[in-house]
């Protein structure tokens, strides 16, 4: 191929692997919604299909060289690319280079699997289930979890696997849970210390409409079992007003303070929005309190509610320093300040709107039109939660995977507008018997 034709996939590449790397950010950022997002990936898919247009010449020359990279985004273009293309990569030589792969390749390899448009290749993925490696049948029932082609392969057996990741990853594909799953094993699941196994089993527990699964959520939260985010989050979007008690008390501590900011964020109370409204005083969790107090209230963060950043006084830390900081920007990174004392004022005229024992969602009751709305217009950031929220309401009837193109989760969005009538708008704890 002439070396001119070959700068300008390379050019592609480069901009694939930039593009890449934005995009999987914007997943999770406050500033963008699904407008934006998709807009993005116009521009990514673009020069993908560019790398795909210059086919086996370009796999050759190109692509196959990029899995040596040290950028995941880059090694995850190249390999989309590759098993995209006509010419390219067939099924065989795909799972045989993911056998063959560094272990520190798989993770950028499997992104590329899950949102490939490729009909065949879970299929082509299950000899990967067979191997003893337990990374190999993990990744293949994460990327078949993800494509929700899982099916019969995350059956009962994987969930007496010997490897959590195993056993996570079975849990991420059983949507619903198994008929023969009785709820002893679903308990001993919930109390598994593997890490993922019981996060996944919670969701999974939860979406099936599991009472037990439920209750070892609010368990969490009250401290007898330990909580990370998830199970704040789900205690916040399903309780009631008696079950903010556990949220707001760690509100008040500072080493849980983050986590629990973000689940009152879901609550949508008005004793949440109080809490909130006095935690922007406290400057590292401001932009945190002033994003909850928004989702709660509808207030749009902007213009007078926003004080300017301060500049950094120091651009980068000493060189003997940086080794052991982490300078990636972190979703809340774009959060903007909130002006507490303009909020307040908001607060005060707007509060006589707001009814104690209620659930809002930026400043409306909540309903099922307005979790639609959320997740069709609302911020990245926030998506997944109300994603899972949707899954539990309808029983897995509902399913929006957030993390895929938006091709693909516009569809699933106008599946659960057609399924809104069977959506649940109560809280869990009546959904689940109690």
């Amino acid at each position: 191929m002439a070396l001119r034709m070959m700068d300008i996939y390379e050019e592609h590449l480069d901009e694939a692997a930039f593009l890449w790397s934005q995009w999987e950010r914007a997943l999770a950022a406050p500033d963008h919604d699904l407008e934006d997002t998709a807009a993005l990936e116009e521009r990514l898919l673009a020069h993908l299909d560019g790398l795909v247009i210059g086919g086996a010449p370009v796999a050759r020359e190109l692509l196959m060289p990029a899995l040596g990279s040290e950028d995941p985004p880059r090694i995850a273009s190249a390999f989309w690319a590759q098993v995209e293309a006509p010419e390219g990569m067939s099924l065989e030589e795909t799972v045989n280079l993911l056998v063959a792969a560094p272990p520190k390749l798989l993770p950028s390899l499997q992104r590329a699997l899950e949102l490939s448009g490729r009909q065949e290749l879970g299929g082509a993925l299950l000899p990967l289930l067979r191997r003893t490696e337990p990374v190999f049948p993990a990744l293949a029932l994460h990327v078949l979890a993800f494509r929700g082609e899982a099916g019969r392969e995350a059956s009962m057996e994987w969930l007496r696997h010997a490897d959590g990741s195993v056993v996570a990853a079975a849990l991420r594909g059983m949507r619903p849970l198994p008929r023969e799953m009785d709820s002893l094993t679903l308990s001993r699941l919930l109390a598994d210390p593997r890490p993922g196994v019981a996060e996944a089993a919670l969701e999974a527990g939860l979406v099936a409409g599991a009472r037990v699964a439920w209750n070892a959520c609010c368990q969490a939260v009250e401290g007898r079992t330990g909580a990370g985010r998830l199970p704040l989050a789900l205690l916040a979007v399903g309780g009631e007003e008696g079950n903010l008690k556990p949220l707001l008390e760690r509100a008040g501590s500072e080493e849980l303070r983050a986590d629990a900011i973000w689940a009152l964020g879901f609550s949508g109370r008005v004793a949440a929005a109080e809490a909130c409204l006095e935690l922007m005083g406290a400057e590292p969790m401001a932009p945190l309190a002033g994003e909850a107090f928004c989702a709660i209230t509808g207030l749009r963060l902007e213009g007078p509610y926003v004080l300017p950043r301060m500049e950094e006084e120091a651009a980068l830390p000493p060189l003997e320093e940086e080794l052991d900081q982490d300078l990636e920007l972190r979703p809340e990174s774009a959060l903007p300040m909130p002006d507490r004392q303009a909020m307040a004022a908001w607060w005060m005229r707007m509060r006589k709107d707001f009814a104690r024992g209620t659930r809002y969602l930026r400043g409306r009751v909540f309903n099922n039109e307005g979790l639609l709305e959320e997740l069709e217009r609302g911020p990245m950031r926030r998506r997944h939660v109300h994603a899972l929220e949707l899954a539990i309401r309808s029983r897995g009837a509902c399913l929006l995977q957030t993390r895929a193109f938006a091709q693909r989760q516009r569809t699933e969005l106008r599946k659960a507008r057609a399924e809104q009538a069977r959506l649940s708008a109560t809280p869990f704890a009546r959904i689940f018997g109690g």
